[in-house]
């Protein structure tokens, strides 16, 4: 079997949901283009735990972990089923590789997962299940528990590390006098993913200009190097786009060894968009 392929996306704010955007119809095609994948595996920065949790649950709930959003926001479901026996397996790997791990049958899905798969699998046919991001965890760490779970591709199953390009919610929806600062980082992991420059991706906020800025906190960041380390050198790495929202918010995400079909589909979108 073809490995299945990685995905990075930025989800924004949870009005994502219903506002899909520049990202939203990039996603569905990719979902259309993918019909072989088994299941999905969620590491999201909206599940932080002391180590590694797995989501074991056979049908999880839908969580609505926000609040101060219309009150349609709060009605939409997701009722994708889970998938304990790859949560078991993923469990496996990740304590082979060194991690603590414990198993949650009762979490649902966060809107770090929810959210982004209304867009890429709106039938919630595809089963779902989450692994946490260990609180403590750093930029290596990130890397290192990709690289755990990247056997699980070749079972069929796509590895999501859904977080946000630039995350500064500070500066969300307020009036920037220099809002250019977020697309020069956006642009500086763009080409760092392109080139599968690892180290500088672990090493970005030392290297990435307005590191800091983009991410006072780092959850947000690190599942992008979730993705990088469940992929391998060998998958060509691409721009999702989603472009910049809210001013310093960025939407752009990437993928990691897709088929060719899920390329094309992408492809022609863009063309439709540009005329």
């Amino acid at each position: 079997m073809t490995p299945a392929p990685v995905l990075f996306i930025s989800h924004g704010s949870p009005m994502f949901a219903l506002q899909p955007g520049r990202l939203g119809p990039n996603l569905g095609a990719l979902g259309q283009a993918m019909p072989d994948i088994r299941a999905v595996l969620v590491v999201s920065p909206h599940w932080q735990t002391r180590g590694v949790r797995v989501g074991a649950g056979a049908a999880p709930e839908t969580i609505h972990d926000f609040g101060g959003f219309p009150a349609a926001l709060y009605q939409l479901q997701y009722p994708a089923p889970g998938a304990p026996g790859l949560a078991q397996d993923a469990a496996r790997l990740l304590t082979i590789a060194g991690f603590g791990v414990g198993f949650d049958e009762r979490r649902g899905l966060d809107h770090g997962a929810w959210v982004p798969l209304r867009h890429l699998f709106p039938q919630a046919d595809v089963p779902v299940f989450q692994v946490s991001l260990p609180h403590d965890i750093d930029a290596a760490g990130a890397l290192r528990l990709g690289q755990a779970l990247a056997p699980l591709r070749e079972r069929g199953v796509l590895v999501v590390g859904s977080g946000s390009l630039t995350h500064n919610l500070h500066e969300f929806r307020q009036h920037i006098r220099d809002p250019e600062y977020a697309q020069q980082f956006a642009d500086w992991v763009h080409d760092a993913v392109l080139a599968r420059d690892v180290d500088a991706l672990v090493d970005y906020r030392r290297r990435a200009p307005h590191a800091a800025r983009a991410h006072p906190t780092e959850e947000h960041y690190l599942p992008l190097l979730v993705a990088a380390g469940a992929s391998s050198g060998e998958d060509a790495a691409r721009l999702v786009e989603g472009g910049m929202t809210d001013g310093v918010l960025s939407m752009d995400s990437f993928a990691f060894g897709l088929p060719q079909a899920a390329n094309d589909a992408l492809d022609r979108l863009a063309q439709g968009q540009a005329a």
